[in-house]
């Protein structure tokens, strides 16, 4: 069995954004999507150890900034590679409005945004899965939608070259971070998306 079929659905990206008493914070998720058109309802999936399924939980609202080809890796990197549980997302963060519901959603490489408020929730074990109704959106631009397949093509950073020393290179999966060793340490983190080691491939 190949599990690098699964790259190959038709994912869009996002970043989900929530907040609770005073406290907002966001995500990327790459699993949002319109499941009855009357009423408008749509669900989304989000691991359990995002702090933003915490808000979303407490609050039962969130929005959904589609993410367009026009959004840069920062944004990636802001979103999804730190946890909104020790670092404030929104700080020194110009690229964000409110909207109707009061919560953020994101303006620059993106080219939409939907508002809504949980009907239902389900435990899927490392996920939750949030069925909801929409209750505000917006066009916010008419570039294409970035998926994930673009993401791996033109958004996340190469590798870095070979450095032509012969010694192993292990590579992260999820950014592309590299680390010249023979072995990678067991407990090592990438510095850049905060991934694990079981994340890393040896490519030399």
């Amino acid at each position: 069995m190949n599990p690098k079929t699964m790259y190959n659905l038709t994912y869009g990206l996002f970043v989900l954004t929530s907040a609770f008493e005073g406290r907002d914070s966001g995500c990327i998720i790459n699993t949002a999507g319109q499941v009855t058109s009357e009423p408008n309802r749509i669900s989304i999936a989000v691991n359990k150890a995002n702090f933003t399924q915490e808000l979303i939980l407490k609050s039962k609202t969130f929005n959904i900034s589609i993410l367009s080809e026009a959004a840069g890796f920062d944004l990636f990197r802001r979103f999804g590679f730190q946890s909104g549980r020790t670092v404030d997302k929104f700080a020194d963060f110009s690229d964000c409005r409110r909207s109707g519901n009061g919560l953020y959603y994101i303006t620059a490489g993106t080219n939409g945004y939907i508002s809504a408020t949980v009907e239902t929730s389900i435990d899927l074990g490392s996920h939750t899965l949030f069925l909801a109704a929409v209750t505000d959106m917006d066009v916010l631009s008419e570039i294409p939608s970035a998926t994930y397949a673009y993401y791996q093509s033109s958004i996340k950073p190469k590798p870095a070259p070979s450095s032509g020393t012969g010694k192993t290179i292990w590579r992260c999966k999820v950014c592309g971070y590299t680390y010249e060793g023979e072995q990678l340490p067991a407990d090592f983190i990438c510095p850049i998306c905060k991934h694990p080691a079981s994340d890393f491939e040896k490519v030399q």
